[in-house]
């Protein structure tokens, strides 16, 4: 298959993986499918997936090159747009249960830190889903990628926004932060080390230690729940899967996958051999 084929059949299932919950939420809300408190389900999902797809294209750069394979910067943009459509459509959501009383919604955002800084990274996804074209990228030149340094701010108070909203049970903001912390370190790491297996391993380990971290520091300095607690429940098998157990196996996984992926070609050749020895008869 050719490389362009290759970009067009990539972008195609990206872009239907990226509306399948948009479609699903609306399929749910139309058949009452979404519990006693519809608009509030509805405002949780749309965050949920923000995030998702917020990591997603995070993600994009170190696959890119841990797998050593180009096509994967080609659906960057969509993942990252498809963030700030979601992060919109969260709002959006928020904004009719308040029975689209701006002044109302205007007064909580000021009220309430946690909708401060949802807000904000809204409005910093905004503007990268906005200047994300190639025309904007001709337009800022230099100024394109300073912007577009914003995804992380934008990640982190999404993140944070998450625990918050989350209240007392942080399990998936823990995983999401857990994730996060893999990527940033990737970007931290020597290049030699990015990748390669030790490095990949580190990066396992080091993500696991960040969400154990981010979930005692969570309810020891909020809820004033002893760390010791909260460390104890994570070696505790009555108490799997932890967050960060979760983030243990999402870096393991990593690396089958990688390790599946550079061996394809090998498994590929000796099968290829094998079938020529089988089928062409020797003299």
């Amino acid at each position: 298959m050719s490389p362009k084929r290759i970009v067009f059949w990539l972008r195609l299932v990206t872009l239907i993986g990226l509306c399948l919950p948009a479609l699903d939420l609306a399929w749910r809300w139309y058949s009452d499918d979404l519990g006693a408190r519809p608009v509030t389900e509805a405002t949780h999902i749309t965050g949920d997936w923000t995030v998702v797809f917020l990591l997603c294209s995070l993600a994009l750069t170190p696959a890119r090159s841990v797998f050593n394979w180009m096509p994967l910067i080609q659906i960057r943009r969509r993942i990252g747009v498809a963030a700030a459509l979601y992060a919109g459509a969260h709002f959006l959501i928020y904004v009719y249960d308040q029975k689209w009383d701006l002044i109302v919604v205007a007064l909580e955002i000021a009220k309430r830190f946690y909708l401060t800084i949802g807000f904000t990274a809204l409005l910093m996804l905004a503007a990268l889903a906005i200047t994300s074209t190639d025309g904007w990228q001709k337009r800022l030149r230099a100024n394109w990628k300073r912007l577009h340094w914003l995804i992380y701010p934008a990640a982190v108070l999404a993140i944070l926004h998450f625990f918050i909203q989350s209240k007392n049970n942080v399990g998936e903001a823990t995983v999401a932060a857990g994730l996060f912390a893999w990527l940033m370190v990737w970007r931290w790491m020597p290049a030699k080390l990015r990748t390669r297996y030790l490095g990949l391993a580190l990066l396992a380990v080091t993500a696991t230690l960040g969400a154990v971290i981010f979930e005692v520091v969570w309810y020891g300095l909020v809820k004033n729940i002893d760390p010791m607690r909260i460390l104890a429940a994570n070696i505790d098998p009555d108490l799997a899967p932890r967050p960060a157990l979760k983030v243990l196996l999402a870096g393991l996984v990593a690396i089958l996958l990688v390790a599946v992926w550079r061996n394809a070609g090998s498994v590929k050749r000796l099968w290829t051999k094998r079938y020529i020895r089988k089928t062409i008869p020797t003299s």
